[in-house]
């Protein structure tokens, strides 16, 4: 007996050709996906001459997008950085209080490009930068669990039992930290360092728990972020990692491969003193010539302060938002810091400011 025929499968539905907006805008380098849908929502953003104000909308290659009135162009290969954020500088893209950001400090040839993850201003190491909205978002994503050490050092001698509770898992002000990987390496004087391991990265999370159990921190400096070392960069220095070693870590394709990366470069001028204002720093810098195609990165810059005049509530006197604050400066004496490159033979840092090395405590 002949079995029954199989209906005829219904047709998909029609699916729109090209990628959403935002996610395009993100790849361009513009800003990241919640980002350009800010962009979007404030009217900044416009396709084919139309401005939009919803994200639901597909574009293709052939379609003209322009952010403020610029062309954005296509959007370049993946490529990542390696920077020794030095300490007194906000990773942001602008700062309400009118102090230096990370990103007042990059090179003027670099790309316009994005912070993965944070430091808090008084942290200091390796910060990630990329020009890849996607990549930004795939190496923030909590899935991914890379471990992220840092070297610490802290205010008291604590012992092996008053560590123990960072390494179950502990919760302070209502929020639960996950288990921690934590070290002694070494007691100096009235200081220890510290060798710690974290998975989550909440705001101010080892600060917070290393407070919760009666230490204070002093000095904290970011070594390593998954695979990622800080090398032997100095303070304010930055690395591009080469594409092989950027495909073995991430499983990037070949294809559009990024240019040659660039040697390590020693920035300057240096983070500026307390007060000083992005704006008069800025002042000086030549123009973009209209409808040049904007860099990728272009939009990041200008968001937070369009998206804070769109949202700010009514002044109830004291101080402005614009009004400067004090801010750190990097520390002119801080150490080489970090580990083994991505790929070559392990190497140690140097002393940090009288503690251990940032590669390990002194052997005895």
């Amino acid at each position: 007996m002949a079995g029954k025929e199989k209906p005829p499968a219904k047709p998909a539905p029609d699916t729109p050709d090209g990628e959403r907006i935002a996610k395009v805008l993100s790849r361009a380098g513009i800003a990241s996906r919640r980002e350009a849908e800010r962009l979007i929502e404030l009217g900044e953003v416009k396709v084919n001459g139309k401005t939009i104000t919803s994200p639901a909308l597909n574009v293709t290659p052939q379609d003209k997008i322009t952010v403020r009135g610029e062309p954005v162009g296509q959007p370049e290969p993946p490529r990542l950085w390696l920077y020794y954020k030095p300490e007194g500088l906000v990773t942001s893209a602008s700062d309400e209080k009118g102090r230096d950001t990370v990103f007042d400090h990059l090179p003027e040839d670099m790309p316009r490009v994005m912070s993965i993850g944070r430091l808090d201003l008084n942290s200091e190491g390796l910060l990630l930068l990329t020009n890849d909205g996607e990549l930004k978002r795939k190496l923030e994503l909590p899935s991914t669990g890379w471990l992220r050490k840092y070297r610490v050092r802290v205010k008291g001698n604590p012992t092996e039992p008053e560590i123990e509770p960072l390494r179950k898992g502990i919760t302070v002000d209502g929020d639960r930290f996950q288990p921690m990987e934590v070290k002694i390496d070494r007691h100096q004087g009235a200081n220890a360092w510290l060798t710690v391991g974290l998975r989550e990265g909440k705001n101010r999370e080892i600060r917070r728990a290393m407070g919760h159990i009666g230490l204070t921190v002093n000095r904290l400096i970011r070594i390593s972020y998954g695979p990622f070392r800080l090398n032997e960069l100095e303070p304010g220095e930055v690395e591009e990692l080469k594409p092989r070693v950027l495909r073995e870590q991430l499983g990037l394709a070949e294809e559009g491969e990024s240019p040659a990366p660039k040697p390590v470069r020693k920035l300057a001028p240096k983070p500026a003193r307390a007060g000083t204002r992005t704006e008069a720093k800025d002042a000086g810098r030549p123009a973009r010539a209209p409808g040049k195609p904007l860099k990728p990165g272009e939009g990041l810059k200008h968001l937070s302060e369009t998206w804070q005049k769109a949202t700010r509530p009514p002044e109830r006197g004291g101080a402005k938002p614009g009004a400067p604050s004090r801010s750190g400066a990097s520390k002119a004496g801080a150490s080489k810091a970090g580990a083994s490159k991505v790929g070559g033979p392990t190497r140690t840092g140097g002393p940090a400011r009288g503690g251990p090395r940032a590669g390990g405590p002194k052997k005895p």
